[in-house]
């Protein structure tokens, strides 16, 4: 949970490199698998079968309810590869001009061209226009306004089931299996971004396991390496199909020094349930402790919100002043939309951790009323 600044100075890090390092910094298990790896073959091109990355799909596969993956180097280049696959199987399977995907407002997909087009955010793609066409934006837990959305060209829905960037805004109940319904009935895929929900982050090992739903397409990133620099792309059989040789590829992905991180990550999160049931633990003593300094700062904390380890707390006012104010007292915390502080620290977390956060907030809180 902590790290040292060039003059030794400890933090304790409540951001995890932004859900990234989910077993903590330097997890010795990772730490090993890659020392073990960089010994015996750093990369490999895909043109030959790679060991640690069979394995890792095989472990991901067994785990999830996908029969496919495609491995790449980060969340963005994830989520292009589903907009990708979507676009061909729809050619292939729905017609021709089947190829627009409805995202959420609030979203965010990653930083490339298409990606940043699917983001429902303008402050994102503010100079970077025209945009990629072919993206629909809608209002996040509105049903109806989805259903509106959907025209002769749809072919595909594209969620975060919580969306992060957003500042931890959570679905509705019973919102997200609406969409699976809306996709079956209409024929569309379902895409979960799950580039900062999966490994763990939520409890889960995949955030759709708590909204009793499958989708058809997933994207990873984030956690899956452990610290390490890893995509992947997750499909149901019939839509990875689309998929032939030569129709994408990444040259670095799924290369043996990032898949033994990923396997070492993915083999310690499941190993007896223990950092998995931490989450769970440590995310709900968490929430109560924010909870109880929401009571006592009515005029400061808006609400509170998240799941797992997987946490928001919205503030009445902009929240940079004291994301500096943890900095200056040794505590690494995150603010996004503005009002949000975000914490997604690595699941090892403890409540003696949590505490040392809480009483900083404390102090500060109570400066401020």
């Amino acid at each position: 949970m902590k790290v040292w600044s060039s003059d030794d100075k400890e933090y304790l890090d409540f951001v995890g490199g932004i859900a990234v390092n989910c077993l903590g910094h330097c997890h010795p298990k990772v730490v090993i698998a890659i020392q073990k790896q960089a010994q015996r073959l750093i990369h490999v091109s895909n043109l030959y079968h790679i060991e640690p990355q069979i394995k890792l799909a095989k472990l991901l596969i067994e785990h999830s309810f996908a029969d496919k993956a495609f491995f790449c180097n980060s969340g963005a280049e994830a989520n292009e590869a589903a907009i990708k696959l979507t676009r061909k199987y729809a050619k292939n399977h729905l017609g021709y001009d089947r190829y627009e995907i409805i995202t959420a407002l609030g979203s965010f997909h990653g930083r490339t061209l298409a990606t940043l087009s699917a983001t429902g955010q303008e402050k994102f793609q503010e100079g970077f226009e025209p945009l990629v066409p072919g993206f629909k934006h809608v209002p996040f837990n509105d049903i109806s306004a989805l259903k509106k959305a959907i025209t002769k060209h749809t072919c595909a829905v594209m969620l975060e089931p919580i969306q992060g960037e957003a500042g931890v805004k959570m679905p509705s109940e019973g919102y997200l299996k609406e969409v699976r319904q809306v996709c079956d009935e209409h024929g569309l895929l379902l895409i979960f971004d799950e580039v900062q929900t999966g490994i763990g982050r939520t409890g889960k090992l995949f955030a759709y396991e708590h909204f009793g739903i499958e989708p058809d397409i997933m994207t990873l990133a984030k956690g899956l390496g452990g610290g390490v620099a890893i995509g992947a792309m997750f499909a149901k059989e019939h839509v990875a199909q689309s998929f032939q040789p030569g129709s994408h590829a990444s040259t670095f992905g799924g290369n043996p020094l990032a898949c033994a991180a990923a396997i070492a990550t993915i083999e310690t999160l499941l190993e007896d349930g223990i950092i998995m049931d931490n989450c769970k633990r440590m995310g709900k003593y968490f929430m109560k402790q924010l909870e109880r300094l929401k009571k006592e700062f009515p005029s400061i904390i808006a609400g509170v919100k998240g799941l797992g380890l997987m946490i928001g707390m919205e503030l009445t006012k902009p929240c940079t002043s004291i994301v500096n104010s943890c900095f200056e007292q040794g505590i690494l915390i995150n603010c996004t939309a503005g009002n949000v502080l975000r914490f997604t620290p690595p699941l090892i977390v403890t409540e003696k951790d949590i505490d040392r956060l809480i009483d900083v907030f404390e102090d500060i809180f109570g400066e401020i009323a």
